[in-house]
C-alpha cells in the first residue's frame, strides 16, 4: 500500500483499553460496525447519540435519580424544552408553574404556542385541588419547578403527581434545586425529573448541561426518539467533567447549604431586612413541606430588602465584593442578582413589599461572605438616605 493509506490506517486504538477511574472518551462521529449485517441492525450507529462518557454518565445519573432511563441534553433548558417537545403534540395543554425559569417560559409562550399547544400559568401557591381544577380535557402535562429559583415557593408534588396520574395528566418538574440529591421527584410520582446538570452537579460554573429522567418504559422511548429526531448531542469531554462533578456532589451541597443556612440566619437579624426567602428556615411559607419532602438545602435563596430606590439596590450590589454579579448559580463562587425586573412577566403579581435579591452562598467562608453583605447593607442604608 501507498504511504498515504498506511498512515491512515496505522495507529489503531488498543483492542484492550486500560483500566482507569473515569471512562474513556471516544471522539467520534463515526461507529465502525463488525460486518455488513450489522450496519442496520445495531442500535448504536452513529456518535452523536453518545459513546462511553456519555453512557456512563446517563447510567450515573439513572442511579442518582431512581430512574429507569435518563436522557442528557446540551444545557438545562434544552432539557427542559426537549422533554415537553417529546410528550406534547399540537391540540394539548399545559399547565406551568408561574415560577417556571424565565428561558423555560419563553419557549412556552413563542415555541409551543407556534405549534397549537395551549399554555397557562398558575399560582405555584395552589393547593392539589386548586390545581387540578384548572385541567380540562385537553391537558396533557404539569409543569412544576419547586422550590421556584426566584421566589422559592413550594409545591406539594407528591400530591399533585398523584392527582395527576388519577386524571391521566402527565407531570414534569425542573429539580434543580434539589439537584437530583435532596429530593427525589420520581420517587415521588412525577413522570419526567429534569434539572440543569450545569448548576450544581457540575458544580464550577464551566459546563454546559441537562438532564431528564424517567422510570415509565413509554416515556423513556419518547425521550430517546426527541433526541434522535431533534439532533441533540453532548460532547465527550463535557459530559466526562459532568461525571466528575458528580463524584463530589453530596460534599459540596452539605457545604453550599450549611453555610446558606448560617447566611439566612443572620441576614434575618439584620433591620435592612424584611424577609427571608428560605424553606429550610422554620418561618418560610414553604418550609411544612420541604421539611416533609427534602433531606437538606442546596445554597440558593432570596430576601427581601426594605423599601429603596433602584438607585440605593445598585448600591447595595455594587459594594459586594466576595459575590458575584451574575445569572446562573451551582458553582464554587457566590453570586447575587436583583430578581425585580424578572418578576414583572408574571402572570401571578405579588407585592413582596421592598426590593426582592436572590443569594446563591458558594464554599467561600461563611464569616467572609457575612461581612460582605453587611458592606453591601451599609452602602444601601447610605444610598437610599441619599436619594
Amino acid at each position: 500500500m501507498d504511504e498515504e493509506t498506511r498512515l491512515i490506517r496505522a495507529g489503531k486504538p488498543p483492542k484492550k483499553l486500560p483500566k482507569t477511574v473515569g471512562p474513556p472518551i471516544q471522539r467520534g462521529s463515526t461507529v465502525l460496525l463488525p460486518n455488513a449485517e450489522a450496519l442496520y441492525k445495531e442500535d448504536l450507529g452513529y456518535g452523536r447519540a453518545g459513546l462511553a462518557a456519555q453512557m456512563t454518565l446517563a447510567d450515573a445519573l439513572a442511579e442518582l435519580e431512581g430512574a429507569r432511563a435518563v436522557q442528557l441534553y446540551p444545557s438545562g433548558l434544552a432539557a427542559l424544552t426537549g422533554a415537553m417537545l417529546a410528550v406534547l403534540k399540537a391540540g394539548d395543554e399545559v399547565l406551568v408553574a408561574d415560577c417556571v425559569y424565565k428561558p423555560t417560559r419563553r419557549f412556552c409562550d413563542t415555541v409551543l404556542r407556534r405549534f397549537g399547544v395551549l399554555v397557562r400559568y398558575y399560582d405555584p401557591l395552589l393547593t392539589r385541588d386548586a390545581l387540578l381544577a384548572l385541567a380540562t380535557p385537553a391537558t396533557r402535562l404539569i409543569v412544576m419547578e419547586s422550590p421556584g429559583s426566584l421566589t422559592f415557593e413550594v409545591q406539594d408534588v407528591s400530591g399533585i403527581a398523584a392527582a395527576a396520574r388519577e386524571r391521566g395528566i402527565l407531570t414534569l418538574m425542573d429539580n434543580t434545586w434539589g439537584a437530583g440529591l435532596l429530593f427525589k421527584p420520581l420517587a415521588h410520582g412525577v413522570d419526567i425529573s429534569v434539572q440543569a446538570l450545569t448548576k450544581y452537579v457540575g458544580g464550577h460554573s464551566d459546563i454546559f448541561m441537562g438532564s431528564a429522567a424517567t422510570s415509565d418504559p413509554k416515556i423513556a422511548r419518547q425521550l430517546e426518539d426527541g433526541m434522535h429526531e431533534l439532533g441533540w448531542s453532548v460532547a465527550p469531554e463535557a459530559a466526562y467533567d459532568m461525571l466528575r462533578g458528580l463524584r463530589t456532589l453530596p460534599t459540596r451541597l452539605a457545604r453550599h447549604g450549611a453555610s446558606g443556612i448560617e447566611i439566612a440566619n443572620w441576614l434575618a437579624t439584620q433591620s435592612e431586612v424584611i424577609r427571608v426567602l428560605h424553606p429550610p428556615l422554620p418561618g418560610d411559607a414553604g418550609h411544612a413541606l420541604w421539611n416533609r419532602d427534602y433531606t437538606g438545602a442546596c445554597g440558593l435563596f432570596g430576601f427581601v430588602l426594605q423599601p429603596g430606590s433602584r438607585r440605593a439596590v445598585n448600591a447595595f450590589l455594587d459594594a459586594l465584593q466576595l459575590f458575584g454579579l451574575g445569572f446562573s448559580w451551582g458553582g464554587f463562587e457566590s453570586l447575587a442578582i436583583h430578581c425585580d425586573p424578572q418578576l414583572a412577566r408574571r402572570t401571578i403579581k405579588r407585592d413582596f413589599g421592598g426590593p426582592l435579591i436572590r443569594l446563591h452562598i458558594g464554599l467561600e467562608s461563611p464569616a467572609d461572605l457575612i461581612a460582605d453583605l453587611r458592606a453591601g447593607l451599609d452602602a444601601y442604608v447610605a444610598a437610599g438616605s441619599s436619594s
